[in-house]
């Protein structure tokens, strides 16, 4: 944060005329975040694309493609990728997504060590880049994080300065209305996930126990997910109402005029972030939802981090807010009937009216007294009453900011300045209001009666725009699997079908005596599907049975996905004859050696090379052969992408990551100190801009300074 504010090149936009203040710290540190987390995405992704998506992977992804003779337009229009460029470039599919993957990893890395290039157009070549992998990677990029990713960086085009327009940066009075959106998905993120909570019906979240569960039977766990395990199920009870706190009744106070509530909200979900980051390995997710969080932010708060001077407005509304978190702290404990046993030293407590009364005490409304309990009946007209509502909270909050911001065009100095700032205001307000339209629809998706009485034309649009994934709707843990023990599939590979050997996965749950792996920001894909594929029957994941025939063709290219060091692979010599695949059922242990399992049933039969049974699966899931691959030109630009693909083969992608992420950050901690060394050893004049309340006139004339000079920047600032 240091560096950023040291680094910074931009003059300071106008304060905003609400009480959020200056935003231009919280916006920059959103962006470099943005452009840290494409780059964990972008590598992340093309350490498997071979695996995955090559001529030899899981899913070819030239499959996907169908070049039918069409006119490039047209066929960008039906699937918009940019990999329709292949052919003409004379690259295969694989090639092609490894081209775009590099591409996007080498521009993001260069984003975070150069401010000039967090830029709107950036940003959106990154989001292409995105997109166009997630056409083409089926069941192994479905997943809410990448309609997460493509949805925030969406929004980075709009919240990014254009730096390229000359005079396009300056006068940005519509930085607090773009990046306003940013605020409003977080709330539809967090209060979606909390919302299916109860929806799904699942009895481990109504009866406050899900949490008993979730450390065992989550994808990848990390060690301290064991020791979280441990604790008393009181502790996990009172952990599923805090999660319910922080994800239904504190989003509304994202929306709250008093900056104090926003920032005790602001605390309360990196508080639930952090703790998920420390017990499990979601990728990217929970970083990117702490980027999210940087929406309720302001420059007063960063400073007080950096304890840095600021000119302090005065705190009101003292009283609104210690009613408001005073209405909380007793709705959680009447709600959820919480109450604790001192002899036992134990606390109690059960599903009560926890949803119901918390939103509606936020609404000042009386419904705290309605009910002694609510039945999934009842939470359902709760939800049928406070969608609407909060839908309008939206607007209310949006047109503030157009409104402030409008004011804001009228205070700048100057016609041509004066008229910039209006034709932006106009263009990124429109693009503000669209985005926020269509995002009802699948916001609403959460209640059936709200989203059916929505204006046509909004769906409509929504579908216009559905196969870009700009808006998304969100949905986390909506039931908690695993309840009787987490299912794990295991495979297992022999030479003489007599003796088997299990074939173990770098990341997911095997040996009982493996440590749980730390490997944040990195998703191995294929892991996580081997979690959702232990949830069914093997029918349910048509890939598997592609794995059990890349495995037994011995394919280099799948089984670095297992293992990236060929060495710890079983068969690394000689690929096996016969594979199986058994589902068991793991515990954690009491004592620290991690896993217990107990064998369940066969997941998948014995199969081998030219087995009736895996030939006819094979078929009926289309994932036979259909046609050669296309033939690589010798290229210069084939040759350096197979060069690049030789260095990273066989290093881990944890560990890769890692060092990007201290390497970027280094680069970017030594530039800010060498350049305030160099700010320290020119002569300058300090400046301070007046307190509100000791000068309003002074106040009303003057409106940012250099930070190396008296000589007024930009407009003046007629607040007072």
């Amino acid at each position: 944060i240091k560096t950023l504010l040291v680094l910074t090149k931009e003059k300071s936009p106008l304060q905003d005329c609400s009480n959020m203040g200056y935003i231009t710290l919280p916006r920059r540190l959103f962006l470099w975040c943005m452009a840290l987390i494409y780059m964990f995405a972008f590598f992340s992704l093309y350490l498997q694309i071979p695996g995955l998506y090559g001529n030899d992977g899981l899913l070819p992804a030239r499959w996907q493609l169908r070049y039918s003779g069409k006119a490039f337009l047209e066929q960008l229009l039906s699937t918009p990728t940019l990999l329709w460029l292949g052919p003409h470039l004379g690259l295969d599919t694989q090639t092609a997504m490894e081209l775009l993957c590099l591409l996007g990893a080498a521009l993001s890395l260069a984003a975070t060590l150069l401010e000039s290039l967090r830029d709107s157009l950036v940003f959106l070549f990154l989001w292409v880049l995105y997109l166009s992998l997630c056409q083409v990677g089926q069941v192994f990029l479905y997943f809410q994080w990448d309609s997460l990713l493509l949805e925030t960086g969406f929004l980075c085009v709009l919240i990014a300065p254009l730096t390229t327009v000359p005079g396009w940066r300056a006068g940005r009075v519509h930085d607090p209305v773009t990046f306003w959106l940013a605020r409003w998905l977080l709330f539809r993120l967090m209060f979606a996930s909390g919302v299916v909570k109860l929806t799904s019906r699942c009895p481990t979240w109504w009866g406050l126990t899900a949490l008993t569960y979730h450390y065992e039977t989550q994808c990848i766990p990390t060690p301290l997910a064991w020791f979280a395990h441990q604790l008393p199920v009181w502790l996990h009870k009172l952990s599923v109402v805090a999660t319910f706190v922080i994800e239904i009744a504190v989003p509304f106070l994202f929306f709250s005029p008093l900056r104090r509530l926003r920032l005790g909200a602001f605390y309360m979900q990196v508080l639930l972030q952090v703790l998920i980051i420390l017990s499990g390995n979601y990728n990217f997710f929970n970083l990117l939802t702490l980027t999210l969080c940087l929406s309720l932010l302001d420059d007063q708060h960063i400073y007080f981090w950096l304890r840095r001077k600021y000119i302090h407005t005065p705190n009101k509304g003292f009283l609104v807010e210690l009613a408001v978190w005073t209405l909380i702290g007793y709705g959680t404990v009447t709600c959820f009937d919480l109450q604790i046993d001192w002899d036992k030293g134990t606390v109690s407590s059960r599903t009560g009216r926890c949803v119901l009364c918390f939103s509606w005490s936020l609404w000042l409304l009386l419904w705290l007294l309605v009910f002694s309990a609510f039945t999934f009946h009842q939470f359902n007209q709760f939800l049928k009453t406070v969608t609407f509502p909060a839908v309008w909270l939206g607007v209310l909050s949006l047109t503030w900011e157009l409104v402030t911001a409008m004011f804001r065009c009228a205070c700048v100095q100057g016609f041509f300045r004066r008229f910039l700032g209006t034709v932006q205001w106009t263009v990124f307000g429109a693009a503000a209001v669209s985005m926020f339209a269509i995002s009802l629809v699948p916001f609403t998706y959460i209640e059936y009666d709200s989203n059916a009485s929505l204006w046509p034309g909004l769906r409509q649009g929504y579908d216009a725009v559905g196969r870009y994934q700009l808006v998304n709707s969100y949905g986390l843990f909506r039931r908690m699997t695993g309840v009787g023990g987490r299912p794990e599939v295991v495979i297992e590979g022999s030479m003489d079908r007599v003796t088997w050997t299990e074939i173990e996965f770098m990341y997911k749950p095997g040996n009982l005596s493996a440590t749980p792996a730390v490997i944040t920001p990195h998703q191995p894909r294929l892991d996580w599907q081997m979690w959702f594929a232990a949830l069914g029957v093997h029918s349910h994941s048509p890939w598997f049975t592609s794995l059990m025939h890349r495995l037994l063709q011995g394919k280099t290219e799948v089984i670095e996905l297992i293992q990236s060091d060929m060495s710890k692979y079983p068969f690394h010599q000689q690929p096996p004859m016969y594979l199986r695949a058994h589902r068991y059922k793991y515990w954690f242990t009491e004592k620290l050696r991690w896993w217990r399992r107990v064998y369940v049933e066969e997941f998948y039969p014995t199969v081998h090379l030219g087995d009736a049974f895996l030939e006819s699966m094979l078929s009926h899931h289309g994932l036979k052969e259909k046609s050669s691959p296309r033939r690589l030109s010798e290229t210069a630009l084939v040759q350096l992408v197979r060069w690049v693909r030789a260095q990273v083969n066989g290093l881990s992608a944890p560990l890769l990551l890692w060092s990007l992420l201290f390497c970027s950050a280094s680069i970017c901690l030594l530039r800010g100190l060498q350049f305030e060394v160099t700010l320290k050893t020119k002569p300058s004049e300090p400046t301070t801009l007046p307190h509100p309340q000791e000068d309003k006139q002074t106040m009303s004339q003057v409106c940012y300074t250099n930070p190396r000079a008296r000589k007024p920047e930009s407009t003046c600032q007629l607040i007072y």
